[in-house]
């Protein structure tokens, strides 16, 4: 019988690629996550039976264990941006990774793979940053064996990054930012999945990966390649930190007295992960030791950020015709 895989968060950004190609190397895929209505997409990336979408809470014992169960190799893709109910950075960066660190090992799962963040620091002023450091000590504690892998910013199909730009980019003439002059190494997603699979599968040996693509950018660079990608004209204005600061607070609040119902674009946590670059340290092992030549923004960002075109997927069309009068 086929090797069986448990990827928990498996129909989110990471996950489903990491599925996608797991399938590909012949594996049965376990997808684990809370909400499997909602991940029985997943089962059209194999054959009948291949891949199966089960319920799961990292935050409870038996719900890992059950899902553990029989597995030959788990991977972690779990991931939030703020706290959203009972699913708070602390108990799904460091006590669901604990808990599937701690499972897999007692259960004799043969290979853990743990996908973490680069420029984790558990002093970071930034509750996400500091949460998701000490959830991957946790995840050492338990499994030293473990492949971890670090990503800088992910790009992607669904990204929440040069998505989110490209969006701001048809809100009026001018687009603020923040951090324009902050340095960043973005990764395309299914080299992050590819990475993860290699981990799963035994290919890559015990570590920690940092994984950053072949361009390093800094904020206003990534900007001017969003404009130029949706073919619009803009002026950036990089806000100053202290009134990004202000903006901040003010969303953050907005956020809480709703309940949710209004999501701040900009958060006062996102805002000091913008303080500092996100960029591989100097002689980490990454992509070249895991035999992985990464992509550049600049040759995806067309294939899914043209729908913030002016006119859509006819904007090449119309530029043709554009040029046939000219002429």
């Amino acid at each position: 019988m086929a090797k069986l895989v448990t990827i928990f968060g498996g129909s989110g950004f990471v996950g489903r690629q990491v599925a996608r190609l797991m399938v590909k190397q012949g594996w049965r895929v376990r997808i684990a996550v809370r909400r499997p209505d909602e991940a029985l997409f997943t089962r059209t990336y194999g054959a009948v039976g291949q891949v199966v979408p089960v319920m799961c809470n990292i935050r409870d014992d038996m719900s890992v264990r059950a899902a553990l169960s029989g597995a030959d190799a788990a991977v972690n893709c779990v991931n939030i941006l703020s706290a959203q109910g009972k699913s708070t950075f602390k108990t799904v960066f460091e006590e669901g990774a604990a808990h599937i660190a701690r499972l897999s090992a007692e259960m004799g799962v043969a290979r853990l793979v743990h996908i973490s963040g680069l420029g984790i620091d558990t002093e970071s002023d930034s509750a996400y940053i500091a949460s998701k450091s000490r959830g991957e000590a946790a995840v050492l504690k338990h499994r030293p064996d473990a492949v971890v892998l670090r990503p800088s910013v992910i790009f992607g199909p669904d990204d929440n990054f040069y998505n989110r730009f490209a969006g701001m980019s048809r809100m009026g003439p001018l687009m603020p930012i923040v951090g324009g002059k902050t340095r960043m190494q973005p990764v395309h997603v299914e080299d992050v999945a590819m990475a993860a699979v290699k981990g799963a599968t035994g290919e890559a040996a015990p570590g920690i990966y940092e994984l950053g693509g072949p361009e390093v950018l800094t904020t206003r660079q990534i900007v001017d390649q969003v404009l130029a990608s949706v073919n619009r004209r803009r002026g950036v204005v990089n806000l100053p930190f202290p009134i990004a600061r202000l903006a901040a607070t003010a969303m953050d609040m907005a956020q809480l007295l709703t309940g949710g119902l209004f999501t701040a674009p900009l958060s006062r946590d996102q805002l000091a992960l913008l303080r500092k670059d996100n960029v591989v340290s100097p002689g980490a092992q990454g992509f070249a030791e895991l035999g992985i030549q990464p992509t550049a923004a600049s040759a995806v960002l067309d294939s899914y950020l043209w729908r913030f075109r002016p006119s859509g997927q006819y904007e090449a069309i119309k530029r043709s015709a554009k040029n046939l009068r000219d002429h």
